[in-house]
């Protein structure tokens, strides 16, 4: 892989806000959704969520910055501590090696310990002294994926399956606070390598509902109900992602009252679910018997009372 400032086109000083703009904006064009009939987009896509993955973690960019790993996140070649040269010696970095000698001398028995063994020669008392570190093989290529959850899979957190490119289906778990455009990454399920197999990069989609709508951790629903059960209140069914429950009217309710079911919301990251708000909305039959039937309750209606009729 390239550099990840270039994939992103960002500099290297760039803010992590301008980073995940950067990334937005490129995720967005090259989603494999968007670009069906282009099978290089879905490459440079996983190219992008894995230059991005690099530099959005704090550590992993400082490593970066450093010469301490590479683009795919692997250890560098620590190097000759005599920075490949003739004779001379660099205090750090990557063609030096990361060597820190400090204000207080360069001890070149260490050095030679580290480079010869400890064999004859060695002075007295030395220690071991560094060694190089060779850099483990990288691995295969992140792989992206794209998945619909459905509204009723997003608020319960039903477990999900996936097919992958191979033809195998696997089975992962959704996030609390789960949101559209999260990425899940499945470990060695993307393409192989010397190092092993990437992992599989899922962005997850989530579908509508019918009659519920998301607001944060809670759910939505306006509900009609008849003009005798807003004023002698009952018992109305009322559906939710657990299924369909009993709600009480109370008597005398208006039009755009909002009644609470307790628990039946989304997950937040906490853990704790968010509730069902219920928007009442009286509905008028159009038919003229249906509305006769109805007239001896709404004539003795406190309501008409208060309203001196």
């Amino acid at each position: 892989m390239a550099d990840p400032y270039s994939i992103l086109g960002v500099s290297k000083g760039a803010d992590d806000k301008a980073i995940k703009v950067a990334y937005r904006k490129l995720a967005k064009e090259l989603h494999p959704d968007k670009n069906k009939d282009n099978p290089k987009a879905s490459d440079r896509f996983s190219e992008v969520t894995q230059a991005y993955d690099l530099l959005s973690d704090a550590k992993k960019r400082g490593q970066y910055d450093r010469g301490e790993i590479d683009e795919n996140g692997q250890p560098r070649f620590a190097g000759n501590p005599f920075g490949g040269g003739g004779g001379g010696y660099s205090q750090g970095g990557p063609a030096g090696g990361n060597f820190d000698f400090g204000s207080g001398g360069i001890d070149l028995g260490d050095i030679f310990d580290g480079l010869f063994g400890g064999g004859a020669g060695a002075r007295p008392g030395a220690g071991p002294g560094p060694r190089p570190q060779h850099a483990p093989p990288p691995k295969g290529a992140n792989i992206a994926y794209a998945h619909l959850v459905s509204f009723t899979d997003a608020a319960t957190l039903a477990p999900q399956r996936i097919t992958l490119g191979d033809g195998k289906t696997v089975e992962f778990k959704l996030p609390a606070g789960i949101v559209a455009g999260q990425q899940i990454r499945i470990p060695g399920k993307g393409q192989p390598g010397p190092g092993g197999h990437g992992d599989a990069i899922v962005t997850l989609k989530i579908g509508r509902h019918p009659h519920l709508v998301r607001d944060g951790d809670n759910i939505r629903i306006d509900l009609p109900i008849s003009l005798k059960e807003a004023v002698a209140g009952g018992k109305v069914k009322v559906p939710t992602v657990d299924g369909a429950v009993m709600l009480t009217v109370p008597p005398r309710t208006n039009s755009g009252a909002v009644l609470r079911i307790k628990g039946r919301g989304f997950t937040a990251k906490t853990g704790a679910r968010g509730d069902q708000l219920v928007a009442l909305m009286i509905y008028l039959p159009t038919d003229p018997a249906e509305l006769a039937r109805i007239s001896d309750v709404v004539s003795d209606s406190p309501v008409r009372e208060n309203m001196g009729v």
